[in-house]
């Protein structure tokens, strides 16, 4: 097929998804399988491979988010059903103010998004936004997505995240001078991100219940099976500091280690074993179990009670990210991506540009950042190694790349369905704050590298 008969049935196929998401009041997870399944056929992926390209979208995608998903929402959990989230909030609300909350959250997501991939650190912060959120009166909205605009510019550039690290391999470029350079960037990125959700009427947004939104019920209600959960006092914010901060340096750990040990032997193995998602946040959760259950004088039962009660609610955040994996391999297995960068490479663009339109133009038809920045990497690889830059322009260049996956975060991205689940969003409002807010983040991300560019 053409490339403008690929896009155009890309297009209607986004444009119908959001049509049955939208109006039909279709479920989202339905309604992404079925979109699929006719997108598939439309662009003659063969009829015996969409099955399995279906099912092969669901367990990638899945693999990596299903455990992390689980077991973060069940430390979440466990910390606000002891009351911790809001401890912790009420401290910092009373030494910083209720007005330097929101930077705050954000400056501390900059700092724990460096080591840890974009979901995880989400998820692991999320119940603490949702107590700052309870005991500010603020809107979760308000301090949620400058951190998760934060934590994603983090992830598609600075290193040891893996499409960065990828890149790096693709494009020679010298990780020491990346890390250097995407640092200071990504913390301009994150202000103007902050900044700019100021700008997107969040106060009028309408939000529904997210796995975390009802904070309090997991203390008061009696949806937890066998009643409320009783309260001995409120875990204190050492405590909680402590649950957020282990799996984060258990991450780090390993990956600082991996970076070290030689690549193939035991101990390069065991670090990345030890450093893994979820043995952290297995490890957190573990510690939660025992830490908080007996300062709390939990019952065996009740503690584990509390930890399945997690699950009910994270259960549609699992199973949309997972059939927004489909979706995406579809797209990828009918090759509108692919054909869409190969018509952008020959337009002959200036390579800055062209790192950030290619990124960017794969970002948004098939979804996942990662890709978009592996498939850049490569088609822009030889144009880079035979274009005599320097090692501070082939840092600059992968940025762009980096950038350009950061923007039009929409509906075939599972990281879309993780914000807007957690935040209680409906698909209109995320296509309106956290769609915008990530391409404004990518931009600005994007004009800054094209700044010290023309200085270089």
């Amino acid at each position: 097929m053409s490339v403008p008969v690929l896009l155009l049935l890309a297009v209607a196929a986004i444009v119908v998804l959001l049509l049955l998401v939208i109006r039909v009041r279709m479920s989202a997870f339905v309604a992404m399988l079925l979109v699929s399944v006719v997108l598939a056929l439309a662009t003659r992926v063969p009829v015996g491979d969409i099955a399995q390209t279906m099912t092969d979208g669901m367990g990638a995608t899945l693999g990596s988010v299903a455990m992390v998903v689980g077991l973060g929402a069940m430390l979440g959990r466990v910390v606000e059903a002891a009351g911790g989230a809001e401890v912790l909030a009420d401290r910092f609300t009373r030494v910083l103010g209720r007005h330097r909350v929101a930077v705050a959250v954000t400056a501390a997501a900059f700092v724990l998004g460096i080591p840890i991939f974009f979901d995880v650190g989400f998820i692991i912060l999320a119940p603490i936004v949702f107590g700052f959120a309870h005991v500010t009166g603020m809107r979760p909205l308000t301090i949620g997505l400058p951190v998760a605009a934060t934590l994603m510019a983090l992830h598609v550039v600075v290193p040891p995240h893996p499409g960065p690290v990828a890149a790096a391999a693709s494009l020679g470029t010298d990780i020491g001078v990346l890390v250097l350079v995407s640092l200071p960037v990504c913390a301009v990125v994150s202000a103007v991100s902050y900044l700019a959700s100021r700008r997107l009427g969040l106060e009028k947004v309408e939000t529904g219940e997210g796995p975390l939104g009802s904070a309090r019920q997991v203390a008061e209600e009696t949806y937890i099976p066998g009643g409320a959960v009783p309260r001995a006092h409120g875990t204190g914010p050492g405590t909680v500091v402590l649950l957020i901060i282990a799996p984060i340096a258990q991450i780090m750990v390993g990956t600082v280690g991996q970076m070290v040990a030689t690549e193939g032997g035991t101990a390069h193995a065991v670090l990345g074993f030890v450093g893994s998602s979820p043995l952290a946040l297995l490890t957190a959760v573990v510690l939660a179990y025992l830490v908080v259950g007996h300062q709390q004088r939990w019952s065996l039962e009740r503690r584990g009670q509390v930890l399945d009660s997690a699950l009910p609610d994270v259960a549609t955040i699992v199973f949309v990210t997972g059939a927004g994996g489909v979706f995406a391999a579809v797209l990828v297995a009918s090759g509108i991506g692919e054909a869409l960068a190969q018509a952008l490479v020959a337009a002959h663009l200036p390579v800055l540009l062209s790192a950030f339109v290619i990124s960017l133009a794969i970002r948004a038809s098939q979804g996942s950042a990662t890709v978009a920045i592996l498939t850049a990497g490569g088609l822009l690889s030889d144009a880079v190694a035979q274009g005599g830059y320097s090692t501070l322009q082939v840092a600059l260049i992968q940025m762009a790349v980096g950038f350009g996956a950061l923007c039009v975060s929409h509906v075939n991205d599972s990281g879309f369905w993780i914000v807007t689940k957690y935040m209680g969003l409906s698909v209109a409002d995320g296509l309106r704050t956290w769609t915008v807010l990530s391409t404004v983040a990518g931009t600005t991300g994007f004009l800054v590298t094209a700044a010290l560019w023309a200085v270089v």
